[in-house]
């Protein structure tokens, strides 16, 4: 799914030139579940962006399902991105001005899918995360557990093949955490790939592969059988 080769990212000011990724190569395949850790600042939600088509690198290849990615614009990247990629956030990102019905159905409008598609495709992701009653509650109704429920239906309602999760436990109580991390692990164990950015490593621990980053690069993998 997934081929980097010697990825860099340099961030410029007047000032200063910061690199933030040194050579990123690193291959995931369809159905995985990586996790990747390390210490703040040292590039995980850098590589994430960039993986998401959020952002290009500075210098290196990135390939996506086949397609050389590293070099496209803005408009190219995001019309990749459409039906193809879900994102899960630690401040989840939800409109406060939608309803969660709304939030959740948000990724389909784009998408141009038809009223009766789009109104199934919702409720069954809002069932699947067990959030279908708070279908007419705003974000700020909701707890936390309850938001980052809703933002994973956001994120899964397109069908995406790839879920790019930055700390999706950070905001979270342990008890809230655990339940979205089994919700991870499900879609993971249906197919859909997972590439999860956390700082705990009881979360790591539910994927196949670590990657450890520290300043930028790649220092060890692990591997869970």
């Amino acid at each position: 799914m997934i081929r980097t080769n010697n990825l860099q990212k340099i961030f410029t000011t007047e000032e200063v030139e910061t690199t933030a990724l040194h050579g990123i190569n690193m291959d995931v395949q369809d159905g995985e579940f990586v996790a990747i850790m390390g210490p703040s600042g040292c590039g995980k939600s850098t590589l994430l962006n960039i993986l998401g088509l959020l952002d290009n690198p500075s210098e290196g290849e990135y390939h996506f399902y086949g397609t050389e990615v590293s070099k496209m614009s803005e408009r190219q990247r995001a019309q990749l991105r459409k039906g193809s990629i879900g994102f899960v956030f630690q401040s989840f990102n939800l409109i406060d001005e939608l309803t969660v019905y709304e939030n959740v159905e948000l990724p389909l409008l784009y998408l141009k899918v038809d009223a009766a598609e789009r109104k199934a495709r919702v409720e069954e992701a809002l069932t699947r995360m067990n959030i279908m009653h708070r279908r007419n509650h705003f974000p700020q109704q909701l707890s936390g557990g309850q938001q980052q429920r809703t933002a994973i239906a956001r994120a899964v309602v397109a069908k995406p093949k790839l879920i790019l999760a930055d700390e999706p436990t950070g905001n979270l109580d342990s008890a809230n955490g655990e339940e979205v991390m089994k919700l991870l692990l499900q879609l993971n164990e249906e197919g859909t790939t997972i590439i999860m950015v956390t700082h705990s490593p009881y979360d790591a621990g539910f994927a196949h592969r670590i990657v450890n980053l520290f300043d930028g690069k790649v220092v060890t993998e692990n591997f869970h059988v």
